[in-house]
């Protein structure tokens, strides 16, 4: 896998942004460390999933291409395939929730996709995705369970580590575990010596408790702020590697994460989405001790305006 990551990061050249790493001294003086953030908020789509969707569609052969591409996703991994197809010439189609972010949505019909609506109450997403693959054809992209996907996602860590230099601990938001699982690996693979950490809110612990009881957990519409992890469990892909390659799983309460977006939009002026901003959120509940120089890897900062309303009043 670790190979895979290094291959992906050539194929993203000149495609994929390579986003800053960026730091606060008040942070540093809060908690007591170095910390460091990759910038994800500033990939192209506004999140790291463009990584994943580009390294697997642009490996796809010209007849894959030609049937056309379809996905699941509330939001981030939809737009991301939605900017890929159009850069590719590649048809998309991509099953949503009707309570998607109305930002996501909105960019994600901007780049030309086909939007299929389901009630996440009452259907499985899935489901409905691989009857559209079997009715038409279509070439799966799931959001996380898929090895070119996961190695895309790592390249984001191994850029963090051409930035920094080596670090003592990695936080990552987890969802479906893409991110969790190549960034870890990149993490291994790149700085031996530091410590994998996945960070999930206490509403949506699927991860956690499965990293813990090595056993694999679900949950079905987690009523978290933070919808990119509102992912019902890991993969048949992600939760053996996260197993392997991650050193600890923790989580984070509702307030935490909404005081880390706070934060970040105060103090440091980022526009971070509450999935993006678990890592903050674990350091300043003290889920985490930090150590020594810390990554946080900001996964995203695509945030509807009701949601950041919510967030900055409260």
């Amino acid at each position: 896998m670790f190979e895979n990551i290094l291959a992906a990061k050539k194929r993203l050249e000149g495609h994929a942004h390579v986003t800053p790493v960026m730091g606060s001294r008040t942070l540093n003086r809060m908690v007591g460390a170095e910390v460091f953030f990759k910038c994800e908020n500033f990939q192209k789509i506004g999140a790291f999933k463009f990584r994943g969707a580009f390294n697997s569609i642009s490996q796809l052969s010209e007849a894959e291409k030609a049937r056309g591409v379809v996905t699941f996703s509330s939001g981030n991994h939809a737009q991301a395939v939605a900017l890929v197809g159009q850069m590719l010439g590649t048809k998309t189609t991509i099953v949503m929730p009707n309570n998607a972010p109305a930002t996501k949505r909105a960019a994600t019909e901007a780049y030309g996709a086909t939007i299929l609506d389901y009630d996440p109450a009452s259907a499985n997403r899935e489901d409905i995705a691989r009857e559209l693959e079997s009715k038409h054809g279509y070439v799966m992209i799931p959001p996380f369970d898929h090895p070119d996907v996961i190695a895309g996602q790592g390249t984001a860590a191994l850029e963090m580590f051409d930035a920094v230099g080596n670090l003592d601990m990695l936080l990552v938001p987890c969802g479906g575990g893409g991110l969790l699982s190549g960034c870890a690996v990149a993490a291994k693979g790149t700085s031996g010596n530091c410590r994998t950490i996945g960070i999930e809110p206490e509403l949506a612990d699927d991860a956690t408790r499965s990293f813990h009881t090595q056993t694999l957990q679900r949950i079905d519409n987690p009523p978290t702020i933070a919808d990119g992890t509102r992912t019902p469990s890991l993969g048949r892909i992600t939760f053996p590697l996260v197993l392997e390659y991650v050193d600890d799983m923790k989580t984070v309460p509702e307030a935490a994460i909404i005081e880390a977006v706070k934060f970040l939009f105060y103090r440091m002026k980022l526009v971070v989405e509450p999935s993006g901003a678990l890592g903050l959120a674990a350091l300043l509940s003290r889920s985490v001790a930090p150590k020594g120089r810390v990554g946080i890897i900001l996964s995203g900062g695509n945030i509807d305006s009701a949601t950041m309303i919510k967030v900055l009043s409260s």
